[in-house]
């Protein structure tokens, strides 16, 4: 809890807030509290009579409703899609669109002329807001298609595509409208470009889970390379659109039809790994595709802002990043033990059982989900070992999920400053990140985040197994989620599963745990927590 200093009290200049004595200080150093901020900035000032004012979410609500606009005019792509093939469900996208329109103008209209610079606290909330709304509507095309989903697993649906998670609760992809099938491509690549942005400008302002490491990071793409900050989103969607459209060319020409290769190419960049096809990858039984895909899956996965300072001409920095070669260590030792824990009956030749390895490793790690085969049927080692990649995940201001690599190496670091401490007592230790000195508060902010994580798992793990779930179903159904990787393991949620088995509670549940695991726990549990409002 905060109160009002005794100067703010007295209607001294700026409004201070300090910290009672006993409050935790993980949550004054995490969510911002205890900091000076100025009046009529939002939540945490004070009116005359020194009563909290309420936050003031005009500016949340202008962003929000201009993303909401810009969904609606995205609707109209499978709309006319549709409506080319002759498919009805062209109605079904264009009602959807002119909601979708009508909500978000008029969400801008309203709030237009209060886009000042965010707070804090709104910032947040305009995070969780964006991911819980752009979601909510774009469950609308997929409720409503030929498809006749409840608004439960349209929801689970649409924010499966949007964090870029891949579970489905769809099945005969096969045969589902077209418009469809590029409708989820389209959410999951959007979502994928919003998760890079907000890796890129907003979490590490906000300092969630160790991400202010990157902070110095992104100002020095912006003061030495860059000479606005606009040119930052200008060259990432540059890159962004580049890579996707190298994907297409590179799966249509290993044999993909021009509609899959387009569809694929998203959900590739994306790792996200929604496929047209039940049978994902494993569908189209093409060596050259499975590589083509293995390629732009770690390209997907490395940190975009380096593509950037690459493209200047740094290209060093790509290799010199401590992340990128850490990411490639893991995918090579647990190819390594994959190739151990691999046995069938007859055994492949070697060169497409390696294939075959390091796709579906690629693909964990990665958190794209597609899948060439059922892994956990491999043999018990297999199904540990992709337990535990699916919790590892990709490099930061990626699109990938998971805890992230550069978390998992701060860890390594603070663990072993604290045994060199431990050896020797007088001793004066420090480590460094990417030749850079590891501050402690970064060390604490990841050593938060993963003991929040593993916390988060194990409660909404036990929540699934309450609704009934068998322990490997509830376990893995959590982990992916929140891990955003897509496929579970076990006969329902495994890589040849489906998630439309499930209770409908637990499709909520699940859908949260996306959400989670997306905007790095911090920014949706802060919004939970009663210290957020009470300023």
């Amino acid at each position: 809890m905060v109160r009002p200093s005794a100067r703010a009290r007295q209607g001294g200049g700026g409004t201070a807030l300090r910290a009672v004595p006993g409050e935790p200080a993980i949550l004054r150093a995490q969510f911002g509290l205890g900091r000076s901020i100025r009046p009529g900035r939002g939540i945490g000032n004070l009116d005359g009579q020194g009563q909290a004012i309420v936050i003031d979410i005009r500016p949340v609500l202008l962003v929000v409703g201009v993303l909401l606009a810009t969904l609606g005019c995205a609707m109209m792509l499978p709309a006319l899609y549709d409506l080319a093939l002759l498919d009805a469900d062209w109605q079904t996208f264009a009602v959807s669109a002119a909601f979708t329109l009508f909500v978000g103008i008029g969400l801008a209209f309203a709030n237009s002329g209060h886009g000042a610079n965010l707070t804090i606290r709104q910032g947040f909330l305009l995070v969780a807001a964006a991911w819980v709304l752009l979601t909510a509507f774009g469950a609308l095309p997929l409720a409503w298609s030929q498809l006749d989903l409840s608004f439960t697993d349209a929801y689970f649906e649409a924010m499966s595509a949007i964090t870029t998670t891949g579970s489905t609760v769809i099945t005969g992809l096969d045969e589902a409208p077209a418009g469809i099938l590029l409708w989820r491509a389209l959410l999951q690549w959007a979502g994928g470009l919003g998760i890079i942005f907000m890796a890129v400008a907003i979490l590490p302002m906000l300092q969630v889970g160790g991400m202010q490491l990157f902070r110095i990071e992104a100002f020095e793409i912006e003061d030495k390379v860059l000479p606005r900050a606009t040119e930052i989103a200008r060259w990432l969607l540059f890159i962004y659109l580049g890579l996707t459209a190298l994907c297409a060319l590179a799966y249509y020409a290993a044999g993909m039809s021009l509609f899959d290769a387009v569809t694929h190419s998203m959900t590739t960049l994306a790792t996200g790994g929604f496929s047209t096809h039940d049978a994902s990858i494993a569908y189209f039984s093409n060596n050259w595709i499975e590589f083509a895909a293995i390629v732009f899956m770690c390209l997907a996965s490395l940190p975009f802002v380096l593509y950037v300072r690459a493209l200047k001409g740094d290209f060093r920095v790509l290799v010199a990043s401590s992340q990128v070669r850490g990411f490639f260590v893991v995918i090579a030792v647990f190819v390594a033990l994959a190739w151990i824990a691999y046995r069938t009956t007859p055994p492949e030749p070697a060169p497409e059982r390696l294939l075959t390895i390091a796709f579906n490793v690629v693909s964990i790690i990665t958190t794209t989900g597609y899948a060439t085969t059922a892994y956990d049927n491999w043999s018990s080692m297999a199904v540990s070992l992709f337990f535990v990649l699916t919790f590892i995940g990709g490099c930061q201001c990626s699109t990938s999920g998971g805890i992230k690599i550069f978390r998992l190496q701060v860890i390594y670091k603070a663990v072993r400053m604290r045994v060199k401490t431990m050896i020797w007592p007088s001793g004066v230790f420090t480590e460094s990140y990417n030749g850079k000195p590891l501050a402690g508060g970064v060390a604490r902010a990841v050593m938060g985040f993963f003991f929040l994580y593993l916390l988060s798992f194990l409660v909404i793990a036990a929540l699934l197994n309450a609704l009934g779930l068998d322990p490997l179903t509830a376990m893995s159904a959590t982990v992916t989620a929140m891990s955003n990787v897509g496929p579970g393991l076990g006969p329902i949620v495994g890589p040849v599963g489906s998630f439309a088995p499930l209770p409908d509670a637990a499709k909520w549940i699940l859908s949260f745990a996306m959400l989670l695991g997306r905007l790095e726990l911090f920014t949706v549990l802060v919004l939970l927590t009663p210290v957020f409002w009470r300023v």
